[in-house]
């Protein structure tokens, strides 16, 4: 599978988990994988520094939030090149991840809206048909009427 299909997939389940209400699922999986892969990662090329798995997914998911406590740091080199993409990749997925969820509710909330505006329009529209109606049906009255007093 290409990158644009699996990336059109992708837009479409998430679309669908947001036009559901069920987008939370997917944003916690999706940052639980991300936290144990570069938890694992961090505790390969530095060991020093963190001394279980555990340690560098803790590390890592307070990293990805960005709220940075200094608890544990990487001081290697390869570590601090390591937290510094999951920095730059934190800041930049909770961006894009902000973007991404606002503008699928908002287009949600649109589209219901529109469906909205429609069943309103179609209702107005059947009760113009039946006044409509009943107009043709009392002018028909009216012209039966004023033909049978002209033919008086």
């Amino acid at each position: 599978m290409d990158g644009l299909a699996i990336s059109s997939r992708l837009r479409r389940h998430v679309a669908h988990a947001v036009a559901s209400r069920r987008i939370f699922p997917y944003l916690a999986g999706a940052t639980t994988v991300l936290a144990v892969g570069v938890g694992i990662l961090v505790r390969l090329i530095d060991p020093k520094d963190f001394d279980s798995v555990g340690e560098g997914i803790w590390w890592a998911v307070v990293t990805l939030a960005t709220v940075g406590y200094g608890d544990v740091v990487p001081t290697t080199t390869w570590g601090r090149i390591v937290g510094s993409a999951v920095i730059i990749f934190g800041v930049t997925f909770l961006a894009f991840l902000t973007a991404t969820v606002t503008s699928l509710f908002v287009a949600t909330e649109g589209r219901e809206e529109a469906d909205r505006a429609a069943a309103i329009q179609s209702a107005r529209d059947e009760e113009l048909r039946a006044l409509l109606l009943r107009l043709e049906e009392r002018l028909a009255a009216l012209e039966e009427k004023l033909e049978r007093r002209l033919a008086e």
